[in-house]
């Protein structure tokens, strides 16, 4: 018999699952990207969408644990992650403020700080030079203005650049060779290159203005000083297309960040706002989702997406799961089988009893676990941000040497000098660079969501790929977790068969022992008709069970109760050792004078398993079982699989130090399991896999990461997901650099005007936002990375 798997203590349980958790808290002092512990955005109602301006003072808050309030602020103009740090530079001296987490893509602050500091809270803001919106929850509404407001000065921005065009005209007109344009011509010039500065600018100048006055040097800054030296030194045409053409570049940005938003709101519009819901009188009315308790049931019509999470009551239909589990065909669903919200019925109607709220939804934890996640920063983009840090000095340090040292030099005079030095300012902003790898990882973290695998932050997705060896756990990951009946033999081939079986279905039906259950389920199949009934039923723990029917007494029982009934001949032990060798679990039924049939049962390797043991070897990825089974059964599910090494019999603590050697045997080691006593083992692992379908809630807590439909196949994707995330990290970095290191090269050596500049800037920027936006393409795209670990 194999040792029964023990239990952690609650406290070790509580250890293994904190451990993972501390390492991918949020940190509020990162400087972009972060969005914390929010809830999820399913949460909001229709209501939400009409919360605007009308009251600052008084939005709708939701209660913060420590007495304090959640306030959800809009601030559309926070595009760059330099913004986000003058934001908490601005809100630094306000007290009583607990918690600042930004949501980038969304251009979202959630901050809990008392109500009564929410005055003082916006107005700082609006002192740092951004407009701001309280909200009254981070509702989908979101989106929809947030597109409104990128567009909305679309005709005042060209107006702008149709100003800068004509006076470009006028200067050249003005300098051509035998001119004859008077002077009023040039002064008509400056008054259209000075409207158009201001119209196309004023937000940029207001915010420059107050990041100059605080000593910063962000990309408002550089500008304000750029365009305002450019028009003093009569290059006033040339501001006011540099004005204008980042105006414009600004608009085409904030569309493509607004991208990697959308994504995630994509899994939101997953859950319909309405379900039909039976009413008390038995009439069937139409609800919003948010005002539907649990125990409510609902009627899902064929084609309708399922609004809740919940149990079908009646009907049967297929549902197509692909949304939130990533399977790609539609599974049978009838009584008691469980269905999320978000997921599509096909066939004809059901009626689900809804198990959870929409606020606690499978697919709104899924959304939560993906905004999570982005508060953790992925170690590139930590190496990113100290280099901005250091870029952005450096090259205002150039630009001001560049001033002083050329006149002085005999390279240029003065006025070419000062021209060089703003230039040099336009390209000393360091956005491109910045953010390049937030939105990179989001969408890598959005692109396995789809996939049905919650990774819960950047530095697990990107640490992936650095996978050497994979420890899984046997049951309910490799298998199927369900005992399956394997064999049926009657012993005496002269009996009966069929009525042989349904003397040991009778049996089993009547025990709820998972074995007995498989038993009972696959005979009945072959044995249609009625159990007979069972009399001075019996399970007799550790054995088996007994009873009889009619007359006779029978047992349905281990090898161990037979052999002390002296009913174990050495023929049948010789078959049920044949049996066990292949990992089986033998059931007999006996009479009172002899064994009569033979009963394998074994949980059944998934169809994916071996599919996904083949893809993590063809990486270069050692595969080890660690299994509490006994060791013929796990050799024989490993050898079905193709497993490299296999270590059976395992208490909690053994699965433990079996992944401590590992990871110094090899070096970075992965856990795939899904029970309570694999959660030591996951938080010990340097990326943990829960099964998120079968898996128990400590195993998901403890784990990095959560595959939700159990299908170890996502694994390899989730390596090959990490490489290819890892590598767009680093050719956003490169184009980042690149770009900006050539036109450094070009200006100092008076080459490169400031338009050019801009180009330089802001083409980085939609350069690398577009790179980074890749890995929303489809799974196929990332998935079949099968190259070996370098």
């Amino acid at each position: 018999m194999s040792p029964a798997p023990s239990t952690p203590s609650p406290q070790s349980q509580a250890q293994a699952a904190g451990a993972k958790a501390q390492s991918s808290s949020s940190c509020c002092a990162c400087q972009s990207g972060c969005v914390g512990n929010a809830p999820p955005s399913g949460a909001s109602n229709d209501a939400s969408s009409s919360a605007g301006r009308e009251s600052d003072a008084q939005p709708a808050l939701q209660d913060h644990a420590n007495g304090q309030s959640w306030h959800y602020l809009r601030i559309p103009d926070m595009d760059c992650p330099s913004e986000e740090a003058q934001i908490r530079q601005a809100l630094a001296g306000i007290a009583d403020i607990a918690q600042l987490q930004f949501r980038f893509g969304q251009r979202l602050l959630r901050l809990a700080a008392p109500a009564a500091q929410l005055p003082a809270v916006l107005a700082a803001i609006r002192a740092a030079g951004f407009e701001v919106e309280p909200l009254a929850t981070a509702a989908p509404a979101i989106a929809a203005g947030h597109r409104r407001s990128l567009w909305a000065g679309s005709g005042r921005l060209l107006l702008a650049l149709g100003l800068a065009i004509a006076a470009e005209l006028l200067f050249f007109t003005h300098h051509a060779p035998g001119s004859a344009l008077p002077q009023g011509g040039m002064w008509l010039g400056m008054a259209l290159a000075a409207l158009a500065i201001a119209l196309a600018g004023s937000a940029t100048y207001r915010k420059g203005l107050t990041a100059l006055r605080q000593g910063r040097l962000n990309i408002n800054a550089l500008m304000t000083v750029a365009v305002t030296g450019a028009f003093l030194i009569g290059q006033w045409p040339e501001a006011a297309m540099v004005m204008s053409l980042y105006a414009l570049a600004e608009v085409l940005e904030a569309r493509a960040v607004d991208r990697t938003r959308q994504a995630i709101q994509g899994l939101l519009a997953l859950a319909p706002q309405q379900a039909e819901v039976q009413q008390a009188d038995g009439q069937w009315l139409r609800q919003p989702v948010a005002d539907i308790g649990v125990g409510a049931l609902l009627r899902v019509r064929p084609g309708e997406r399922i609004a809740l999470d919940g149990q079908v009551e009646r009907g049967h239909s297929t549902v197509d799961q692909s949304p939130i589990t990533g399977e790609s065909l539609p599974l049978d669903k009838g009584p008691g089988d469980a269905v999320y919200a978000g997921t599509i019925n096909q066939a004809s109607e059901l009626q689900v009893r809804a198990s959870a709220p929409a606020t606690d939804s499978t697919l709104a934890r899924i959304i939560l676990a993906v905004e999570q996640a982005q508060a953790t920063r992925a170690p590139t983009q930590q190496l990113v941000d100290r280099l901005a840090a250091i870029y952005t000095p450096a090259v205002f340090a150039i630009a001001l040497a560049a001033l002083l040292l050329l006149p002085l030099l005999g390279q240029a005079s003065w006025l070419q000098a000062l021209y060089q030095a703003l230039v040099l300012l336009v390209i000393a902003c360091p956005c491109a660079l910045v953010i390049s790898t937030p939105v990179t990882v989001i969408s890598g973290l959005t692109a396995a969501a789809r996939r049905g695998v919650l990774i819960k932050g950047g530095a697990h997705l990107e640490g992936a790929r650095r996978i050497r060896a994979v420890a899984l756990d046997k049951t309910g990951t490799i298998t199927t977790g369900k005992p399956q009946l394997l064999l049926a033999q009657c012993l005496d081939e002269a009996a009966d068969h069929a009525a042989t079986h349904r003397l040991a279905r009778s049996l089993a039906q009547r025990s709820d022992h998972p074995i007995s259950q498989a038993i009972a389920q696959g005979l009945a199949q072959a044995t249609p008709d009625a159990d007979w009934p069972v009399e001075d039923f019996q399970a007799v723990a550790g054995r088996g069970v007994q009873g009889r029917i009619g007359a006779q007494p029978y047992v349905l029982a281990n090898a161990r109760w037979l052999d002390e009934r002296g009913q174990y001949p050495a023929e049948l032990a010789a078959l049920v050792q044949a049996q066990t060798q292949q990992g089986h679990s033998v059931t007999l039924l006996a009479d009172g004078q002899r064994a009569l049939a033979l009963y394998a049962v074994a949980d059944a390797i998934k169809p994916s398993s071996a599919q996904a043991i083949a893809a993590l070897k063809a990486q270069g990825v050692h595969t080890v079982m660690l299994s509490g089974d006994h060791l013929a059964a796990a050799r024989h599910i490993a050898t079905q699989a193709g497993i490299d090494a296999v270590h059976g019999e395992l208490l909690p603590e053994d699965k433990l130090q079996a992944i401590a050697a590992l990871q110094q045997r090899l070096g970075p080691t992965a856990m795939a399991g899904d029970g309570i006593n694999d959660a030591p083992a996951l938080a010990q692992a340097d990326i943990g896999f829960a099964m998120g379908g079968m898996g128990t809630h400590v195993a998901m807590e403890a784990a990095d990461v959560v595959v939700m439909n159990d299908d170890l196949r996502r694994l390899p994707e989730t390596i090959a997901l990490s490489r290819r995330t890892h590598a767009l990290l680093w050719q956003n970095i490169a184009l980042a650099l690149g770009i900006k290191l050539l036109f450094l090269l070009l200006a100092m050596t008076g080459q490169a005007s400031m338009w050019m500049a801009v180009f330089a800037d802001m083409g980085a920027s939609l350069l690398v936002l577009a790179n980074g936006l890749r890995l929303l393409r489809p799974a196929r795209a990332w998935a079949d990375d099968d190259r070996p670990i370098q």
